[in-house]
């Protein structure tokens, strides 16, 4: 027998498995009148794919203390890894005598990654699903989220669908206050050891959000966190304005230290989050 009578079974069998996964993917949640209409599976090899993601460069946010570097986010294997690790360079911004905190440290001794959508696909409303695995290691702080396209944040409203940092997961929105770079949050917390301790934060597991017209609900594994009427969602300063009655962005990260994200300095790296998938799905 010719070798094409032995290779054409596997790859009819082969394009009969992509087609019965993207059929999967593309129907999750039809019963639920979704339909998918953005996702990156990270099946490339090399960087994430530009066309759907930009990155963030430097000292960025939060006193953080890791410089954000596109080479730190690489696809492999159907996986996104975002990757912080400990090295020491010099800082390109360090300026001797500044009182920025970006410009006033010397050395960079943390370096990571921060990718984002801002500028190429932004959505109002929907069902947004992540498969990840994050490091809940003291000094790690990796985070999904999303930011409004309009207002100065956080007037522009915040929303951390997945958010880890010292023993405790995250599920907040955040909208604005009367004071300029003052958040209200509505926020709830849950230790990892209540949901399963080091076995649990060793494991993949899903993140999810629906957002519509009247709340922003926020799940893991289908347990719902947290869910926060639209209602009760306008900025605190009097304008009326309703920051998640406008499209989004969202964001992937692995921040290190800074203000909340707690101690490092005995820490083992790389540590490492990785992202099997992300969707966006909305209502037909």
């Amino acid at each position: 027998m010719h070798l094409l009578q032995y290779l054409l079974p596997a790859a009819i069998l082969f394009s009969a498995c992509n087609t019965a996964q993207k059929a999967t993917r593309n129907d999750a949640y039809a019963t639920d009148g979704y339909q998918l209409v953005w996702a990156d599976e990270f099946n490339g090899s090399g960087p994430p794919d530009s066309s759907k993601w930009r990155h963030e460069e430097g000292f960025v946010r939060n006193n953080e203390a890791q410089w954000y570097q596109p080479q730190n986010a690489t696809c492999s294997s159907g996986m996104l890894t975002i990757e912080a690790r400990r090295e020491n360079k010099a800082n390109p911004a360090f300026q001797q005598g500044s009182d920025n905190w970006r410009q006033r440290r010397k050395n960079i001794e943390y370096t990571s990654s921060s990718i984002n959508t801002r500028g190429r696909h932004e959505w109002q409303y929907g069902r947004f699903v992540m498969r990840g695995k994050i490091d809940a290691r003291a000094g790690i702080w990796p985070a999904w989220w999303t930011l409004g396209v309009r207002g100065q944040w956080p007037s522009n409203g915040e929303i951390d669908i997945m958010e880890y940092y010292r023993g405790m997961l995250l599920a907040n929105v955040a909208t604005g206050t009367a004071t300029p770079y003052k958040a209200h949050w509505s926020t709830k917390t849950f230790s990892v050891d209540s949901l399963g301790g080091k076995a649990w934060a060793d494991s993949f597991h899903i993140w999810r959000m629906d957002w519509d017209e009247t709340a922003v609900a926020l799940y893991v594994d289908d347990i719902l966190l947290n869910r926060v009427p639209l209602s009760q969602l306008e900025n605190k300063d009097g304008s009326g304005i309703n920051p998640f009655k406008q499209p989004h962005y969202m964001l992937l990260n692995l921040a290190i230290g800074g203000d909340n994200g707690g101690d490092p300095s005995n820490t083992t790296f790389p540590s490492r989050f990785e992202v099997d998938y992300v969707r966006v799905y909305q209502k037909k």
